[in-house]
Protein backbone atom coordinates (compact mmCIF):
# COMPACT_ATOMS: atom_id res chain seq x y z
CA UNK A 1 0.00 0.00 0.00
CA UNK A 2 0.66 3.63 -0.18
CA UNK A 3 1.41 4.32 3.39
CA UNK A 4 4.60 1.75 3.17
CA UNK A 5 6.43 4.43 1.32
CA UNK A 6 6.06 7.28 4.15
CA UNK A 7 9.43 5.77 5.46
CA UNK A 8 12.63 5.78 3.94
CA UNK A 9 15.73 4.67 5.80
CA UNK A 10 14.33 5.80 9.43
CA UNK A 11 13.04 9.09 8.20
CA UNK A 12 9.55 10.32 7.95
CA UNK A 13 8.58 12.09 4.87
CA UNK A 14 4.87 13.73 5.19
CA UNK A 15 2.93 13.31 2.60
CA UNK A 16 5.34 12.28 -0.42
CA UNK A 17 5.05 9.47 -2.17
CA UNK A 18 8.31 7.69 -2.85
CA UNK A 19 8.85 5.14 -5.44
CA UNK A 20 12.00 3.30 -6.83
CA UNK A 21 9.79 3.35 -10.47
CA UNK A 22 7.06 4.68 -11.98
CA UNK A 23 3.93 3.20 -11.29
CA UNK A 24 0.79 4.94 -12.10
CA UNK A 25 -1.80 2.94 -10.40
CA UNK A 26 -0.21 3.65 -7.09
CA UNK A 27 0.36 7.55 -7.66
CA UNK A 28 -3.04 7.69 -8.19
CA UNK A 29 -4.17 5.30 -5.45
CA UNK A 30 -1.74 7.82 -3.12
CA UNK A 31 -3.93 11.11 -4.73
CA UNK A 32 -6.89 9.64 -3.48
CA UNK A 33 -5.72 8.62 -0.25
CA UNK A 34 -4.63 12.03 0.61
CA UNK A 35 -7.90 14.00 -0.67
CA UNK A 36 -10.19 11.82 1.10
CA UNK A 37 -7.79 11.98 4.29
CA UNK A 38 -8.82 16.50 3.84
CA UNK A 39 -11.90 17.56 5.25
CA UNK A 40 -14.57 19.16 2.85
CA UNK A 41 -13.27 22.60 3.76
CA UNK A 42 -9.81 21.95 3.13
CA UNK A 43 -10.22 19.99 -0.05
CA UNK A 44 -12.54 23.87 -1.11
CA UNK A 45 -9.39 25.83 -0.26
CA UNK A 46 -7.37 23.62 -1.87
CA UNK A 47 -9.54 23.71 -5.24
CA UNK A 48 -9.45 27.66 -4.96
CA UNK A 49 -5.61 27.47 -4.36
CA UNK A 50 -4.79 25.44 -7.63
CA UNK A 51 -7.82 27.55 -9.40
CA UNK A 52 -5.68 30.48 -8.67
CA UNK A 53 -2.24 28.85 -9.82
CA UNK A 54 -3.86 27.97 -13.24
CA UNK A 55 -5.23 31.27 -13.63
CA UNK A 56 -2.33 32.58 -13.08
CA UNK A 57 0.02 30.54 -15.00
CA UNK A 58 -2.42 31.14 -18.05
CA UNK A 59 -2.38 34.40 -17.75
CA UNK A 60 1.46 34.61 -17.49
CA UNK A 61 1.56 32.27 -20.95
CA UNK A 62 -0.66 34.67 -22.72
CA UNK A 63 -3.85 32.71 -22.85
CA UNK A 64 -5.75 34.91 -20.30
CA UNK A 65 -6.98 37.41 -22.26
CA UNK A 66 -9.36 37.48 -25.25
CA UNK A 67 -8.18 37.33 -28.66
CA UNK A 68 -8.35 40.65 -30.07
CA UNK A 69 -10.64 41.56 -33.41
CA UNK A 70 -8.82 43.29 -36.32
CA UNK A 71 -10.52 44.96 -39.16
CA UNK A 72 -9.73 44.83 -42.69
CA UNK A 73 -9.72 47.99 -44.89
Amino acid sequence: MWYNNFMERGKKHEGILLLKTSNEAREIEFELAYLISLTPPQRFRLMERKSREMRSSLYRHGHGTSASITKRK
